[in-house]
């Protein structure tokens, strides 16, 4: 599977709508070793974990992110499983290079919503080659909060205002609201008016989209069935740090060996996995 390439179609539905779906884009070895690691995280999570209704067997919204730093299926998986490439075609970039990975678990009844965003504004980055490989992990439906994407909103040049999920009760994301901006429009309330398309995904299948377009997923309404995915965050050639206000402070710009402007060329935050 690390050989895997995107067919000439899936290339163009990235480009157009700038989300497309890529069935069996890992094998099952791969979500299998995942699923470990993510029942683990629930238990011991990382510094960087976001968890509403911690230890609930339902209604629990949880996220972990950077495991890559530390966890050896998750550093093997990036440079492994074939992604880094995928995301290189996606971008048509000539390499590509790793940000981070973000696990997202919501179990059975869970009310939270991930409200309606783009990535690109919360990330300190300037650019347009930037992408997403969400993996689902389980089967997930619309219904159990799988993505939805308003279809080529990623060519539109907006800057949206970044949210902070779960509003005031995510104290680990409260930096996101430094930042100025457009606010998202009102989309849910609104969802006629805008192109909205969504995927069911079955384990191993992910989507590949654009970190411009507008996407968010509603709560997981399955009472059987937990929604569990990793996503991974690729960066090609045209991107340059900018670590401006209101951004992840994961990564410390004290500690980057880049200026403001300039090219990620930082393997130490940022490694190159991929070069054609």
């Amino acid at each position: 599977m690390a050989d895997r390439s995107l067919t000439h179609d899936e290339m163009t539905a990235f480009a157009q709508d700038g989300v497309v779906n890529v069935k069996g884009c890992v094998d099952a070895d791969w979500v299998s070793l995942l699923l470990d690691v993510a029942e683990r995280q629930l238990d011991n999570p990382s510094p960087w974990v976001n968890d509403v209704n911690a230890g609930g067997s339902e209604n629990r919204l949880f996220t972990d992110r950077y495991l890559w730093r530390h966890n050896d299926v998750i550093h093997r998986f990036i440079r492994e499983s074939g992604c880094a490439r995928l995301a290189a075609q996606a971008l048509q970039s000539q390499s590509v290079r790793f940000y981070f990975d973000h696990l997202l678990v919501k179990k059975i009844r869970t009310e939270a919503v991930t409200p309606w965003h783009q990535d690109a504004p919360y990330w300190p980055f300037r650019g347009k080659q930037i992408a997403s490989i969400w993996l689902a992990l389980t089967p997930v439906t619309v219904a159990g909060s799988s993505l939805e994407f308003v279809r080529g909103s990623h060519l539109n040049n907006v800057y949206y205002l970044p949210e902070v999920f779960g509003g005031e009760n995510n104290r680990s994301g409260q930096w996101a609201a430094e930042q100025k901006g457009e606010p998202v429009p009102d989309i849910e309330s609104e969802r006629s008016a805008y192109d909205i398309i969504g995927f069911d995904l079955e384990p191993g299948d992910a989507l590949i989209f654009s970190a411009w377009i507008l996407h968010g997923a509603p709560g997981n309404a399955s009472a059987t069935q937990n929604r569990v995915a990793l996503s991974t965050r690729w960066l090609g050639d045209d991107v340059v740090w900018d670590p401006r206000p209101g951004v992840d402070p994961t990564v410390n710009p004290e500690h980057v060996a880049i200026e403001p402007g300039q090219p990620i060329r930082d393997n130490a935050f940022f490694p190159e996995v991929f070069r054609l």
